[in-house]
């Protein structure tokens, strides 16, 4: 993304106009990351008009601005996480729209005029699907599709996400909308046209996308895929079969075979790589390091560390005496959330990005597939821990469940890696004690029970039931979901 490309008018003065403005709203964004921290200044990297702002009509601003605040700085790229921001401007703001309304611009090539969110404007979104319908440039933007798209698609925005905005066109596609930008192909567009190319139909396949400026530099901006529509996610059927009283096997079963047949694809339509001594020591390291800063954070992690960080140590160990796995590109951030059962009961898996707070180039890395199914397995025990009385058994049955289906599919089962399964599994229990014990105390016994668990040594009697009310509520780690 090459800095101040524009196609909008007085671009030098266009952003200090805004900034009184966007000093107050931008923070409060839900899917702001840099909260808790004062912003300091922004930069504009483009600003495109994808509709005129001088008509009588709304115009539609498309921006690109870097928010700067305090942290460390790298050469390597420029500081502040850069944004994508569509902003309605229009000179009276009709009342429907007045939750939408950001600010009236008090001076520069804006001034008397008053700047709104585009996207809960019907007539803006509608606008931007069009752009996506008829593929070209407009300044540094560039729009694509793979098939015809219909004219004509209500537009309405989902309000479950946080860290990105979707919007829904007639219920028959949705658009997502990266908030933060960062260089290169995000994974929720790059897997998927993979997965497309290689025939897997348990992901939907990109219609259409747009981005910012083009080779490594350019930026995915957003992504079109088809809606699927009367979908349930994983989560929500788990939960309302812990309430019903009712199994979960089945289900459980088939969504391991669907994960099996989306890395199986994957593996095939990109590369794949073996994790050789040193990278699984680096990687051992890692989840150590981690286990360290989260005891910092979380200082009853304590009395488990030495059984926790066993779990990374015989990761190092095997690989020390030979042993390697094979590694490739997979989801990364995979739980019963990122997975929707459509109507005629198949799964389908939604979500590639990775998780948005780690940088693009990491979550484009090939890694051991088990991560995945470590995300998965996870999530059921969330799921067995948000019913009252706790049922560890019903994690259990879904836990071996899965893994049977996935073996079924895959012809490798995942239980036959428990060394690196355990150290996945491990390490993504330490973070979710450091997550909810920053954002949600009451749910901090969930992902402490797994960690005693998992200190113990292999075969040992798993935690006894937690006491305390049951859960409610979703998984918080990758909250970007269908409804």
């Amino acid at each position: 993304m090459s800095e101040t490309a524009s196609t909008a008018r007085a671009p030098v003065a266009l952003l200090p106009s805004l900034v009184p403005l966007l000093h107050e709203w931008l923070p409060r964004r839900r899917w702001f990351a840099g909260k808790g921290k004062p912003v300091t200044g922004f930069a504009l990297v483009s600003a495109t008009e994808l509709l005129p702002l001088s008509t009588a009509g709304p115009g539609l601003l498309h921006l690109l601005v870097r928010v700067q605040q305090p942290g460390p700085a790298t050469s390597s790229a420029p500081p502040g996480d850069c944004y994508q921001l569509l902003l309605g401007v229009c000179d009276t703001l009709p009342p429907r729209l007045s939750p939408a309304l950001i600010g009236h611009v008090t001076r520069g090539p804006l001034a008397g005029r008053t700047v709104y969110e585009a996207l809960q404007d019907p007539r803006l979104a509608a606008l931007l699907l069009e752009r996506l319908r008829s593929p070209g440039t407009i300044g540094p933007l560039s729009f694509h599709r793979t098939v015809t798209v219909p004219d004509g698609l209500t537009p309405r925005v989902l309000d479950a996400e946080q860290s990105n905005t979707s919007l829904v066109y007639g219920d028959a596609y949705i658009l997502k909308i990266f908030r933060r930008i960062h260089p290169g192909a995000n994974p929720d567009l790059e897997l998927p046209l993979a997965l497309a190319r290689a025939g897997c139909a348990r992901v939907p396949a990109p219609v259409a996308w747009f981005e910012a400026g083009t080779g490594p530099d350019g930026a995915t901006l957003g992504v079109l895929q088809p809606y699927l529509r009367g979908s349930q996610d994983g989560w929500r059927l788990a939960l309302d079969a812990l309430a019903g009283g009712r199994d979960f096997v089945p289900e459980a079963h088939a969504l391991g075979r669907a994960t099996a047949e989306v890395h199986t694809a994957l593996a095939k339509a990109l590369p794949t790589v073996t994790l050789a001594r040193r990278q699984a020591r680096d990687l051992a390291v890692t989840m150590s390091r981690r286990l360290d800063a989260a005891t910092q954070a979380v200082p009853a992690l304590m009395p488990y560390v030495p059984g926790l960080r066993a779990a990374f140590e015989t990761v190092a160990a095997l690989a020390e005496s030979g042993s390697t796995w094979r590694v490739q590109r997979v989801h990364g951030d995979l739980h019963l959330g990122q997975a929707l059962r459509t109507p005629d009961g198949e799964w389908a898996v939604i979500d590639f990005e990775g998780e948005p707070s780690k940088p693009l180039a990491e979550r484009r890395r090939p890694q051991p597939p088990v991560r995945d199914v470590a995300g998965i397995l996870r999530s059921f025990d969330y799921a067995a821990h948000s019913h009252h009385p706790w049922h560890p058994e019903w994690a259990e049955r879904c836990r071996d469940a899965y893994c049977s289906g996935y073996a079924e599919a895959s012809g490798r089962d995942p239980r036959d890696e428990q060394a690196l399964l355990r150290a996945y599994e491990t390490d993504k229990a330490v973070y979710e004690v450091v997550y909810e014990a920053r954002h949600r105390p009451d749910w901090l016994r969930v992902p402490m029970a797994a960690v005693r668990r998992l200190a113990s040594p292999p075969g040992a009697d798993p935690a006894p039931p937690l006491s305390g009310r049951a859960l409610s509520g979703r998984p918080g780690f990758s909250p970007d979901r269908r409804p």
